[in-house]
This record gives C-alpha cells, sequence and structure tokens, in this order.
C-alpha cells in the first residue's frame, strides 16, 4: 500500500480555539505595587481570578452548545456545604454580533475546569462552575463553522457569595471577566490531520487514538477502527463540525464508551467547494472523495498494522454518510465488519454484493430530506434498500417505534429486535422511527442512535 502524504501529520493539539489571556477585571483597583503576573485576571475580592474558559458540550440533538463557564481562582474555593445563588452571577454572551444574557442555572466549585454531573455537585477546588440553560437561543457555539467564541462571554459577580457561617468567600465587584479559552470535552481529545491521496485530492480528518496506545505505542494490543462519515451540512474547512455538528464521532470517543470498547476513531470532512460529480454524486460518492477516503483508510490502516483489528473495521455515518455507506461497503465488501447507516439512500442493484455485511439501519418515517421508501437524487431509501438486500439473499430483522421514548424504553425497543434478529440468525437489522415522533426534524433520526447502547454494543460485537 501507498504510503501516506500529507500536508499535517496527525497534528496533536486540540480543536479548542485558544486565545492569550486578557486582564479585564480589577486591573485598575488593584494595588500597583502588587499586581498579579503577567496573563492573570485579578478579580474585586478575596481570590484573584487567573483564568475564564468557556466548557461546551456536543449534544444529541442541539449540537454543539456553550453550557458552562469555569472561572479559576488563585485559591482553593472551599463553600463548606454551603450553596451559591444563581442570581449571584450575570452572563452576557456576544454571538453573531449580538449581545445579550445567559441564564445562570447553579453555582459550585470543583478541583478542575469541567461540568459535575452528579445530582449534589461541587468539591473543594479552585474552579468555581457557572452552569447556563441549553435551551438559551444563544447557546449555540456555531452555525456552519464554529462561532467566534473568543472573549465572546463575560461573566460578572454581582452578589457576595458567603459560606454557611455567613463569612465571605467570593466579593462581589464593579468588573468582569472575558473567557479566555474554550473547551470541549471529548472533541478536544481528537487530533488534527489532513491527508492528500495519490491524485493530489486532500481530505482533512480528525484522530482519536484510544489511551493504551498512547500510553504504549509498542503495545501488541489491536484495535477496532470506528470510521465516522458526517452528513452534507458539515462539508466544510474548518475540520471541526465533523466532530461537533452531530453527536457521532465523540460517541465513540467517550471515556465511558473507550472503557468498555477501546477504539481509534477516524473522522474525515469533506473539503469546499463542495464536490459533485454527476446527479448523484453526493459527497461520499463523489468520485474524487470516494478515492480519497479508500485511499486514507487503507493508508492509516497499513501505518498502523501492528495495533488496528483489520478484522474489526466499522463504517458510521448520517443522511449522506449513510448514502457513502452503502456505496463504500459495495465497492469494498471485504473490508468491513459492520456498519450503522442512517437516514441514508442507495442503489439497490449495489445490495446483493453485502449481504453478508452485519448491518443495524435507521430511519424516520416522515423524513422529508431524504424519503424514507423514494430517498434522494433518483436512489432510494433505507426501506427500498432493506428490501432489496432481503431479495438478494439476507435475513432483516424489523422494528417501528417512537424516536422520543425515553432512553431505558428505547434500548428495550432495540435490545427485543436483537433478540428477534439472534434467533432469527439476522445480520440486518432495521428500525423505523414512527411519524411525527423524531424530535425537532423528522430527517434527525441519528439522536439517539449513537445514544443507544444496545446498537453502540452490538457494533462492537462484530467481527469479519
Amino acid at each position: 500500500m501507498r504510503r501516506i502524504t500529507r500536508r499535517t501529520v496527525l497534528a496533536a493539539t486540540a480543536g479548542a480555539v485558544t486565545a492569550p489571556a486578557v486582564s479585564t477585571a480589577a486591573a485598575a483597583a488593584a494595588d500597583p505595587s502588587a499586581a498579579p503576573a503577567a496573563g492573570r485576571q485579578a478579580a474585586s475580592g478575596l481570590d484573584p481570578v487567573l483564568r475564564t474558559d468557556l466548557l461546551t458540550r456536543v449534544t444529541p440533538r442541539n449540537n454543539w452548545l456553550v453550557t458552562a463557564v469555569a472561572i479559576q481562582y488563585a485559591q482553593r474555593v472551599d463553600l463548606r456545604d454551603g450553596t451559591v445563588p444563581p442570581t449571584a452571577f450575570q452572563v452576557r454572551a456576544t454571538v453573531g454580533g449580538q449581545t445579550a444574557a445567559r441564564t445562570v442555572t447553579r453555582v459550585y466549585s470543583n478541583n478542575a475546569a469541567e461540568v459535575d454531573d452528579r445530582p449534589h455537585p461541587g468539591r473543594p477546588g479552585e474552579h468555581l462552575i457557572v452552569e447556563l440553560d441549553p435551551n438559551d437561543s444563544n447557546a449555540r457555539a456555531a452555525g456552519t463553522d464554529p462561532l467566534p467564541l473568543d472573549r465572546a462571554y463575560s461573566v460578572r459577580q454581582v452578589a457576595d457569595v458567603r459560606g454557611p457561617d455567613g463569612e465571605t468567600v467570593l466579593r462581589a465587584g464593579p468588573f468582569a471577566n472575558r473567557n479566555d479559552d474554550v473547551i470541549t470535552p471529548v472533541a478536544d481529545d481528537f487530533t488534527a490531520g489532513s491527508f492528500t491521496d495519490s491524485a493530489g485530492f486532500e481530505l482533512d480528518f480528525r484522530l482519536y487514538q484510544p489511551s493504551g496506545f498512547v500510553r504504549n505505542p509498542r503495545t501488541r494490543r489491536r484495535y477496532p477502527l470506528v470510521i465516522t462519515l458526517h452528513g452534507g451540512g458539515e462539508v466544510a474547512d474548518n475540520n471541526m463540525t465533523q466532530l461537533t455538528s452531530n453527536r457521532i464521532a465523540v460517541t465513540f470517543a467517550k471515556p465511558e464508551r473507550q472503557r468498555r470498547d477501546p477504539a481509534f476513531v477516524l473522522s474525515p470532512q469533506i473539503p469546499l467547494p463542495r464536490p459533485m460529480d454527476g446527479p448523484d454524486g453526493t459527497d461520499w460518492t463523489d468520485a474524487k472523495v470516494q478515492a480519497a477516503l479508500i485511499e486514507l483508510i487503507d493508508t492509516f490502516v497499513s501505518e498502523h498494522s501492528r495495533v488496528v483489528d483489520t478484522d474489526r473495521l466499522y463504517l458510521v455515518g448520517l443522511s449522506s454518510g449513510g448514502r457513502g455507506i452503502y456505496s463504500l461497503l459495495s465497492k469494498r465488501p471485504d473490508a468491513f465488519a459492520a456498519a450503522l447507516p442512517t437516514a441514508g439512500w442507495g442503489d439497490p442493484a449495489d445490495m446483493e454484493r453485502i449481504t453478508h455485511i452485519p448491518i443495524w439501519a435507521d430511519h424516520s418515517v416522515d423524513d422529508p430530506v431524504v424519503p424514507y421508501r423514494e430517498g434522494r437524487f433518483g436512489k432510494p431509501g433505507t426501506w427500498t434498500l432493506m428490501n432489496a438486500l432481503e431479495t438478494a439473499g439476507a435475513r432483516v430483522s424489523r422494528g417501528e417505534w417512537a424516536n422520543d421514548l425515553p432512553k431505558a424504553q428505547f434500548e428495550a425497543r432495540s435490545r427485543a429486535l436483537l433478540r428477534q434478529a439472534r434467533a432469527t440468525r439476522s445480520d440486518v437489522l432495521f428500525t423505523s422511527y414512527t411519524a411525527g415522533t423524531t424530535p425537532l426534524n423528522p430527517h434527525l433520526a441519528w439522536a439517539q442512535t449513537y445514544e443507544n447502547d444496545v446498537v453502540i454494543d452490538w457494533l462492537f460485537e462484530q467481527s469479519r
């Protein structure tokens, strides 16, 4: 196989935007003879502020959101079981040229710049976490591209924070702090790189490397490789929104999943201007893109031949990424162990070449963007493709339920469908979502797909 040629080779860098610290709080009020060190912010209180960071989250349904602000102080903050009223802090965001308030929902101390998801959060530490309402209209961290969030948020303490005995722990002041950085858990753990194929076409990508491999690159352990194919809305030059616009790649890199199924996660991004070769050359089936994608996968596997389990290469994708899966499987029917195509479409003539590949497909019955039966650009949707697979000899297990069920009920239905498939020795499963039950937009069938542990566990069980 051809050796890799790249503009950037697995650059070990976080995906967050980084900016130098800016002193915006109380510098004028500080004693000039005791000025804070360079890069530090001074607070009008008992404990100087060192920096302020936005904490973001890739969510299943609302994409990339700013969900909290982390304020780091010079000294440990110990509330001694006291609580901080949300009204003690005011947060304002300037997004898209508009400045508006964010809703503070709870405030607590922590020993790291991270959200504490426990019902009763908080522990003594140098950080104060100011959580924000994710339903705020200005909570988004991206549109088509990541929004410019450097110093876009201001945070001001407007009331003293007191301990249970009434003593002042943090004093209010007239100055606001601006955010220095943007932290996106999990997404920040992906390195950024690019690959130029033998024809000179370049694909950017993000790569998650399992911690066992990072600690010991000479390990004898072999890891699965998950390749994620984004949808048409993520075609861009930012090498970011394939991670943050939909919760697909981060599903396989989040700590709890990596503890269960450590794996490499490779997430390429199609560049602009949008390649389109012919009436159905839709992104991942564009001849240039598909050739580069195949060469990228082959080269990555070749370069990591000691540590990639070639019997466990998985394809996952949504919308035009689902279209790419059906096309790629038919081109390379012996390469992949299993696939998860959501809301995709394809060519029924390709199905006879992939009857042996385990597939768990899903689609909303009322999808207006990629119709469930008719598909797109003259190529049928998932319902028609599953019929074609069945005609070609595959056993297809089918189930239909609401896409807005609570997680436990949703997974129970998936578990029942899997039992049915195993009882009939079926390797192809097809979930349809009842009309009117897919939140936000019927096309967004994938909101629960990648939160569904039954489906993801099934994927990692598959081997060629």
